[in-house]
């Protein structure tokens, strides 16, 4: 059964760190584009990361420098890093795979970050 699937999320104080993981079944993560979207309440999903099947990355402005998108071949997975998190970051993070035939979506993991 195709499925990805995200994890590592939770509530955490201002500046703290989580790191969020999408891992894949019935497919090869390597052979994808992979986005990390996240999506607050009131406003409409952002992209927040990707890392093509070459190895490219790309950051939304507001996570430059305090999130790391990154592959984990072995485990078939792709890991968002974030560090320093905001309020302004609370949101659900939404994994996405794709290629020009096909893509996929998780159910998304929740970040909350309050004191």
């Amino acid at each position: 059964q195709v499925q990805l699937v995200e994890s590592g999320g939770g509530l955490v104080q201002p500046g703290g760190s989580l790191r969020l993981s999408c891992a894949a079944s019935g497919f090869t993560l390597d052979y994808y584009a992979i986005g990390w979207f996240r999506q607050a309440p009131g406003k409409e999903r952002e992209l927040v990361a990707a890392i093509s099947s070459g190895g490219s990355t790309n950051y939304a402005d507001s996570v430059k420098g305090r999130f790391t998108i990154s592959r984990d071949s072995a485990k078939n997975t792709v890991d968002l890093q974030t560090n320093s998190l905001e309020p302004e970051d609370t949101a659900v993070y939404y994994c996405n795979a794709k290629t020009i035939l096909r893509a996929y979506w998780g159910k998304g993991t929740q970040v909350t970050v309050a004191s």
